[in-house]
């Protein structure tokens, strides 16, 4: 598994795009439109939320476009908008949504007991296993394994600490290799 967000994006339609050309604007909408709704459905499991997420984080992106200063790539950017709106979404459900319960936080993490679960299972397997896990560690795995946040990112973008993170990590792929029924020995 993979991030999709890495498009190379032209200067010269992130300019025309700048620019309020309805053209650029919508090929820059279809060229992240996939991606975009695959990372908010990975962080939110519902396919709804995910679209409003999309749409949301596209027009935030669109009315922010004077803001991106191109000292990272656009994708990069772009998906930051994504991450962030997918998050807010996901803290205003928390209250509503029993199954969004957090794991919760503890000092140390709990340390590595094997193999990456998501590396070694079925694409299929994941995804339900996936589906199974708590809002907000799922997020966690996700962004880290698949998007490639660090940990402090991560505690970053949903307002934590970073052996927040770390706990909901290493909780989260536990609870993947027991589901998913992958060893938990280290390969060293």
């Amino acid at each position: 598994m993979s991030s999709r967000f890495a498009i190379d994006v032209p200067p010269e339609l992130i300019d025309s795009a700048r620019s309020g050309a309805l053209a650029s604007l919508e090929r820059l909408y279809r060229l992240f439109e996939r991606p975009g709704h695959n990372l908010a459905l990975r962080l939110l499991s519902d396919p709804e939320d995910a679209h409003e997420v999309l749409h949301d984080a596209m027009l935030s992106a669109f009315r922010r476009l004077h803001q991106f200063r191109g000292d990272c790539p656009f994708w990069a950017w772009l998906r930051q908008i994504v991450v962030n709106t997918a998050l807010m979404r996901q803290r205003s459900r928390r209250g509503h949504d029993a199954h969004a319960q957090e794991i919760p936080d503890f000092e140390s993490a709990v340390p590595d007991a094997g193999p990456d679960p998501l590396h070694l299972a079925e694409a299929a397997q994941v995804e339900r296993a996936l589906d199974l896990l708590p809002a907000v560690t799922r997020s966690v795995v996700w962004l880290f394994c698949v998007e490639g946040y660090s940990h402090p990112e991560i505690a970053r973008a949903m307002g934590q600490s970073v052996s927040f993170s770390k706990s909901q990590l290493a909780r989260g792929l536990a609870r993947l290799r027991r589901d998913l029924g992958v060893e938990a020995t280290s390969h060293a």
